[in-house]
């Protein structure tokens, strides 16, 4: 087959065109892409503990830790024990974290504009592209001999 006729290739491909438009848009916040990630849960949520941050950004520990030790490098978060429970950690924002909230307010309208499709489009997107994640992630959970 043709590399144009693989589904991976549209996915890969449009990735990298997202995230490229990501990295120019979060530049002037100082935030990487996955960076950003972890505010927007944080922006949404409040303080939350770094197991459901894991899990709502669907990052292992090993690669969310020093994405948090650079936002608190930043200043833009900070981690703290849970006095009900010193092995649990919680990451909330700090007053810049908050602040930069206001910054980041035009990047999701941006980023929709560059991608030139309507709201029905972008909820039809979004729709088919989380059903695929679900699918694939059903078909990695089963054992391989199975």
């Amino acid at each position: 087959m043709l590399l144009d006729d693989q589904l991976c290739f549209g996915l890969y491909s449009a990735s990298r065109a997202v995230t490229g438009l990501y990295r120019r848009l979060l530049e002037p916040l100082g935030l990487t892409y996955p960076q950003y990630l972890v505010m927007l849960v944080l922006w949404d949520r409040g303080a939350v503990p770094v197991g459901q941050l894991a899990e709502a950004l669907q990052l292992d520990y090993g690669t969310l830790s020093p994405l948090l030790k650079r936002l608190e490098a930043q200043g833009a978060v900070r981690r703290v024990r849970r006095p009900e429970d010193e092995r649990s950690v919680l990451v909330e924002l700090t007053e810049d974290g908050v602040a930069m909230r206001e910054d980041a307010r035009g990047i999701p309208t941006a980023v929709g504009r560059a991608m030139g499709l309507t709201r029905d489009e972008l909820a039809e997107t979004r729709a088919v592209l989380a059903r695929l994640t679900g699918s694939v992630a059903a078909v990695l959970a089963t054992p391989a001999d199975g």
